[in-house]
């Protein structure tokens, strides 16, 4: 998905009432002080309950367990779920769209819309009262002060191939760190189950795999190692198309650059109308025709939600089951 737009600030009026709910929040449960991340208050009363976590935008005071979860980007829902909890509320990628349909639909029931990745709804957020809120530089970091004064606000720096570290300091945030040991090792274990189906790790290694993705409005793109989907392949230790095995986000083609699509297996997804894409003018040439891995019948279109979207443990797992089903049958 490309990056979300920024939105305006709040007029003066929703601030207003954004103050007076967190002013409210902060006497009753004192947040203000937990989200502050500051010590002891003035005339000697201790310190606030909780645990000092480091983030991005530097330490957040948290409750040892959090139970009412704001997540505020898909990476951030994908660790709550895992790591065993129902956050109160949620931003979407779009108005008024599904949360990620890829997770269990059971731990989705009763999640709160508080407006979209990269314009949360502050008031919304606010009334939701949550104990700890989590996002991350790219989408909130201008918005960290209001923020905090909600909540403790715990940001990452960014997400893609620094998937598993910040489910780690997901983890902390909500106080569930075995829970995240236990995802991690379900992982790495459904990756070497994956290396033994496709015949161990030389076999692996010999097998050039690609992801493709053909956007509305825009050239496709090829994606490198560095991002989430490009982490998974590497750590699977599955081989990459020289062009493609490289750090960076991705390589746009046109139409005419489809040899650079060549690989002995093709994964591709669709974001956006495919008719405004460039899919049926590529899928259609005669160059993506004579791709290896068209000739093979090794291309799979797979969901785009999923493979760009599910960015923690849980997706990871299914992408790995999708790559499972597709190349061992």
């Amino acid at each position: 998905m490309p990056d979300a737009p920024a939105r305006a600030l709040p007029s003066t009026v929703s601030r207003r009432r954004l103050l007076a709910l967190t002013a409210g929040l902060a006497s009753g449960l004192g947040l203000a002080a937990c989200g502050s991340g500051g010590p002891a208050t003035a005339g000697g009363s201790s310190a606030p309950e909780g645990r000092v976590v480091r983030h991005a935008r530097g330490e957040s005071i948290v409750p040892a367990r959090a139970e009412r979860v704001v997540v505020l980007d898909t990476d951030a829902l994908d660790s709550a779920v895992t790591l065993g909890i129902t956050p109160v509320g949620a931003t979407a990628v779009t108005a008024g769209a599904p949360l990620s349909a890829y997770l269990p639909a059971d731990r989705l029931v009763g999640i709160k819309a508080v407006g979209t990745i990269g314009s949360p709804d502050l008031e919304a957020v606010a009334a939701l009262r949550p104990d700890v809120i989590l996002s991350n530089q790219v989408r909130d970091d201008k918005r960290y002060d209001e923020l905090s004064k909600i909540a403790p606000t715990v940001l990452s720096g960014t997400t893609g191939p620094a998937w598993k570290e910040n489910v780690r300091l997901h983890a902390e945030a909500l106080g569930r760190q075995t829970e995240a040991a236990a995802a991690d090792q379900a992982y790495r274990a459904k990756l070497a189950a994956l290396v033994t189906a496709l015949g161990g790790p030389e076999k692996a290694a010999a097998l050039k795999v690609e992801m493709a993705r053909f956007l509305a409005g825009a050239p496709t793109r090829l994606y490198l190692n560095d991002t989430f989907i490009g982490s998974i392949l590497t750590d699977l230790g599955v081989g990459r198309p020289a062009n493609q095995n490289k750090p960076g986000f991705s390589i746009e083609i046109s139409p005419e650059q489809v040899d650079q699509a060549a690989a002995d297996v093709i994964f591709y997804s669709v974001y956006g109308d495919a008719t405004k894409s460039d899919q049926e003018r590529i899928t259609g040439g005669t160059l993506w025709k004579g791709l290896d891995a068209v000739r093979t019948g090794r291309v799979h279109q797979v969901d785009d939600n999923l493979w760009m979207l599910g960015i923690g443990y849980t997706g990871a797992g299914l992408i790995l089951d999708q790559i499972r089903h597709h190349l061992t049958g």
